[in-house]
């Protein structure tokens, strides 16, 4: 995995991004929590099952208040750093993003946390979303779809202090 400087971030790439110029990520960001560390089940606001993971969530995972992602869906944030519960709501300094591509989408998640992510933190970050591109590749084999799934690598940003 190379890592290559720009501006005030870090970027870590498994393979070529595809798109253009990546946004500027927010300082902060408010986080509906959906899915509670450890989880297999993430649940829509109404309690009933959106989707069964193959694998736990190492990390508590929801989505970001007032922000649509590219794929039309809120943006997906995961929280690294804490453990809040499913149906919590936290405010936390926005320190990257996991560069994700699902069913031939963007799919980008937000990564938050109470303080700057260690890099051990980050090294769990880009392990965990390997295996879990491999895995809802593995679990769409049934059911071929309209694109690939894949992990592209995650991308850092030193949050502004003020």
């Amino acid at each position: 995995m190379g890592l290559n400087a720009r501006d005030d971030r870090m970027i870590a790439r498994d393979c070529p991004v595809r798109y253009p110029e990546l946004m500027k990520l927010p300082d902060t960001a408010t986080v509906c929590i959906e899915i509670s560390r450890f989880s297999f089940v993430k649940r829509r606001p109404d309690g009933t099952i959106a989707f069964v993971s193959p694998i736990p969530s190492l990390f508590s995972y929801g989505s970001v208040e007032g922000v649509e992602a590219a794929d039309g869906d809120p943006q997906d944030a995961l929280v690294v750093g804490a453990s809040p519960q499913r149906g919590s709501t936290v405010e936390y300094p926005v320190w990257g993003q996991v560069l994700f591509i699902d069913a031939g989408v963007i799919d980008h998640k937000w990564v938050v946390g109470p303080r700057q992510i260690t890099s051990a933190e980050w090294d769990n970050v880009v392990l965990f979303f390997r295996f879990y591109a491999i895995a809802k590749r593995c679990m769409g084999w049934r059911h071929p779809s309209k694109g690939e799934t894949v992990f592209q690598g995650i991308e850092q940003q030193q949050p502004n202090a003020g």
